[in-house]
């Protein structure tokens, strides 16, 4: 059996392991329940994809982010790793094929998106499968307390009431010291086991401004610091203005969210990647998953609603090791927008219910009905037709998915996929019998592996360049062989799901609990207080701050922050001060002097000395006598 270290050189070419990821292996390779908790860029991922490789059978991976998910599975077959998804962008025969893959395929990783995990097909083919461990991704997720609650995560633990126990690997970067324990608790860990990395970044300097001009702050800082470099706005419409400006001044940048379709979010980002582009302006939809060790710079033009959420998107610079910046700008109007967003944020219960009723109302589901069944959602078109708030309606349907009654996916970009539903016999007798399809027949198996055993993605427009045809032409022929029962065919699709988890209930059966509500408003408020406080601080270093908000008390300051370099500049200054004091009796002692003769011996361009001599004379340590300066006490 391959040792830990001869997989990391065998599928990354690394020669060594980062700092407590060989233990973390270690607990898992003994199959204990573990939680992980490494900084953003500590080298999570190989804490659980090495142990998979060395053990048998296949690895779970409860992932909350479908891009994530796809992004994972797409690295590790890049290195000959067999991987695949099931997530709620998927068909019924999609899903289906992919489990029985995942049985009988010989795979390594199934990442899966938690709602699957409770679904009946899943349950089925779970309990034929040989599952060597299930990993917790972004654990935090499952904690009402953290700053990211997902509740379908609470239904993880129901995959073991399925195979039987199960060792468990739960990662995070971000969790206090209470969400911790709430994760092991939820994930029913046999005993605690933490591993917790240091939360220093040393080379990592966090920086807040506070700037009413920060257009103008933004560009003098990328202007001085050199290297790729992340902004991280509110809104979308915010990015592109941003971008904007920033390439009005010269300066090579892009904006990023998830407004973009998949081909051009991917073509953004490589292109940031691969260094053509410098500046990448983004939402929050940008950074995850993403390992580029040259940021220099990450800039929060908008204040952050977390210090979870700054401290993991601020950790994406400087992975390398090199001197990066973490950036912080804010001003008064920053605060008094981040204590509205509570009140937006959680809209009052009864406008809940309303809501509530007005999504089964929408598709068409009487009480009683509508349970696991799922449709593609416009929140655009809903909250027209109701005449509501777009951002209120949806923070109604997001404390709603909290509550386990509804799921409102990520914005999914879906292209289209085929899978030949005949086998390969039947396919020739259909090709003797319809030559105006054979040649595209051939084309499709020529361009595309696997049709046979599930559905694959493929683009129109590149078929229709290969074949030579236009792509309503390509098509055509798609939607004919469907119509023919030859191959199953979903046409590409770009919006989010909303998945009904349960029933329909009347208004007097749907409960949503005061307490509850009020536990979790409450704590969203901590957390922007937190936020609020760290950007006011004026004398704890930056870092010190953060590691002690995630229970690190032990620690030292870091000396690079604005606050530790304010306080170096200030210690420094009076030094000065007090060496041009000294220097000024020096001369002094020796004989009375002209302020012409001071000026030429004191060697002070600042003339802070001018300053020092007025200030000896209030005090009665020099007069002046004529020209001349005498001195009156010397230094005891």
């Amino acid at each position: 059996m391959d040792s830990p270290l001869d997989v990391l050189k065998k599928y990354w070419s690394f020669e060594n392991f980062r700092p407590l990821q060989e233990e973390i292996i270690n607990s898992v390779l003994e199959d204990r329940d573990t939680l992980a908790l490494l900084p953003t860029g500590g080298g999570k991922s190989l804490c659980f994809q090495i142990p998979a490789l060395i053990k048998d059978g296949i690895c779970i991976v409860i992932s909350p982010l479908i891009a994530l998910m796809k992004d994972q599975v797409e690295n590790l077959r890049s290195r000959g790793i067999r991987a695949l998804s099931v997530h709620s962008g998927m068909t019924a025969n999609e899903v289906d094929a992919a489990l029985d893959n995942a049985i009988f395929g010989n795979y390594k990783f199934l990442y899966l998106s938690p709602e699957r995990a409770r679904t009946e097909i899943f349950r089925v083919r779970a309990s034929k499968m040989n599952i060597s461990f299930i990993v917790v991704d972004e654990a935090h997720c499952i904690s009402q307390w953290g700053y990211d609650f997902r509740p379908e995560y609470l239904l993880i633990k129901e995959i073991l009431e399925v195979t039987g126990p199960l060792p468990i690997i739960a990662l995070t970067a971000t969790a206090t010291p209470e969400v911790a324990k709430d994760i092991m608790d939820k994930l029913a860990f046999r005993e605690p086991n933490l591993i917790k990395g240091r939360f220093e970044r040393e080379n990592l300097s966090y920086v807040v401004r506070h700037s009413e001009d920060k257009n103008g702050q933004l560009l003098k800082i990328i202007r001085s610091v050199k290297g790729s470099s992340i902004v991280y706005v509110r809104e979308r419409r915010r990015a592109e203005e941003v971008s904007a400006f920033l390439r009005s001044q010269g300066i090579s940048a892009d904006s990023y969210h998830a407004g973009f379709s998949s081909k051009m979010r991917t073509s953004k980002q490589d292109e940031w990647y691969n260094g053509i582009t410098s500046v990448i302006v983004s939402t929050n939809a940008f950074g995850m998953g993403i390992d580029k060790g040259d940021v220099r710079f990450v800039c929060h033009f908008d204040i952050p609603e977390s210090i979870e959420a700054y401290f993991q998107e601020a950790g994406r610079a400087g992975r390398d090791g090199n001197r990066s910046y973490a950036v912080l700008l804010w001003n008064s109007n920053d605060i008094r927008r981040l204590r509205q967003i509570a009140s937006i944020t959680f809209p009052e219960i009864d406008f809940l219910k309303e809501i509530y009723q007005k999504l089964y109302r929408y598709f068409d589901y009487s009480y009683g009905s509508g349970k696991g069944e799922s449709a593609r959602f416009n929140l655009l078109e809903f909250s027209s037709k109701y005449k509501l708030h777009t951002s209120t309606v949806y923070y109604a349907i997001k404390y709603l998915e909290s509550c386990g009654y509804v799921k409102l996916t990520e914005e999914i970009d879906n292209p289209s996929r085929i899978m030949f539903i005949v086998n390969r016999d039947e396919l020739y007798a259909i090709q003797l019998k319809n030559e105006s399809l054979d040649s595209f027949i051939k084309s499709l198996l020529r361009l595309y592996e696997g049709l046979f055993s599930g559905y694959l993605s493929i683009d129109e427009e590149y078929i229709a360049r290969v074949t030579r045809n236009s792509r309503a032409a390509v098509v055509s022929m798609l939607i004919r062989l469907s119509r023919m029962g030859v191959i199953g065919y979903i046409p590409g699709a770009r919006s989010p799901l909303l998945i009904f988890l349960e029933e329909r209930l009347e208004e007097k059966g749907l409960y949503i609990s005061e307490s509850e509500y009020q536990k979790r408003k409450d704590s969203f408020v901590n957390r922007t207080e937190a936020v609020i406080e760290y950007v006011n601080e004026e004398s704890m270093c930056r870092s010190r701050y953060l590691t002690s908000y995630f229970g690190q008390r032990e620690g030292y300051d870091c000396g690079i922050c604005d606050i530790c370099i304010g306080k170096r500049r200030l210690r420094e200054g009076k030094y000065y001060l007090q060496e041009i004091e000294r220097r000024l009796i020096e001369i002094l002692m020796e004989s009375p002097r002209t302020m012409e003769e001071i000026s030429s011996m004191v060697e002070d361009e600042s003339g802070c000395y001018l300053d020092i001599l007025r200030e000896m004379a209030d005090m009665g340590g020099v007069k002046v006598d004529g020209e001349k300066i005498i001195l009156v006490k010397g230094i005891k």
